[in-house]
């Protein structure tokens, strides 16, 4: 009988060390991916009044873009030759929120001081990655800069005529830098370009670090643009997408950039996220 317990034990244990693993194991995944908003989303609106955005959704991440109004007691734009002073008030906001200033962009500097001068501000600011155009010249020289300052490179890819618009363009672009020259897939674009998004992921696999994620509606004849869409609705695989960066093991941040409903897209994002919950919670 005694023995019986002891192996009745035993097993209780192990079942819930294989359980306690299991959750780890969903936990790690998820906090892997980190979900956050690109304030672009919100340029009708101050940098504070984005900030209180991502944080009434309930997300700790948001990469910033330049030349949006700072707002409320801070005079000017965001922007990365702002003095150290300003860098500080706009830090404590964002922290006072709960929101890690994790990216900014899409930027392209016009020469090397400039690009030194970006890199500096992400340095100083916490942020992990930069999304940028750079030109093809420009390259080696940013890629000594990602090195130096230990700050990510992200290379969007805006439409045509981008220099990047196509995967092929980028990895033949970036072909011999090191592994802290990467990629911002914007997924929309791709799809309005006629590049299959889930199949461009694959083309960038460990190149990629970050995402401006999206849906776009499907294109209906006489329609001059495929506008967002909420997450699911539109023609971008959203499901496919989140399959295949599962399957790279995918370890980086989507930025929800929703390019619709300008003046109130809170309820769309809501949306958005819940989407991405319940796709990810099926992975």
């Amino acid at each position: 009988m005694n023995q019986m317990k002891k192996y009745a034990s035993l097993m209780l244990v192990l079942f819930l060390l294989c359980g306690i693993s299991s959750m780890g194991a969903e936990k790690s995944k998820k906090k892997d991916w980190k979900l956050g908003v690109q304030t672009y989303s919100f340029h009708r609106f101050t940098f504070q009044e984005a900030i209180d955005k991502v944080a009434e959704l309930g997300l700790g991440y948001a990469e910033i873009y330049y030349g949006q109004t700072l707002g409320g007691d801070m005079e000017g734009v965001m922007d990365f030759r702002m003095d150290k002073a300003k860098q500080k008030q706009v830090l404590a906001y964002a922290k006072s929120k709960g929101v890690k200033l994790m990216a900014s962009g899409v930027v392209i500097c016009k020469d090397e001081a400039e690009w030194e001068q970006l890199f500096q501000f992400a340095n100083a600011m916490g942020i992990e990655i930069i999304t940028c155009e750079p030109e093809y010249k420009h390259l080696k020289y940013v890629d000594e800069l990602a090195n130096k300052y230990k700050v990510d490179v992200a290379i969007h890819n805006h439409p045509k005529p981008s220099n990047y618009w196509k995967p092929e363009m980028f990895l033949e672009a970036v072909e011999g830098l090191s592994d802290r020259i990467g990629a911002c897939a914007d997924v929309g674009h791709w799809k309005r370009m006629g590049v299959d998004p889930v199949e461009g992921l694959k083309q960038y696999g460990s190149r990629l670090k970050s995402l401006h994620f999206k849906d776009v509606k499907e294109k209906e004849e006489g329609e001059a643009e495929q506008h967002d869409v909420i997450w699911g609705r539109g023609v971008c695989d959203v499901e496919g997408m989140l399959k295949e960066l599962d399957r790279q093991g995918f370890k980086g941040l989507f930025s929800i950039e929703y390019e619709y409903n300008w003046d109130n897209s809170v309820p769309d994002i809501k949306q958005n996220i819940a989407y991405f919950n319940q796709v990810v919670d099926g992975l």
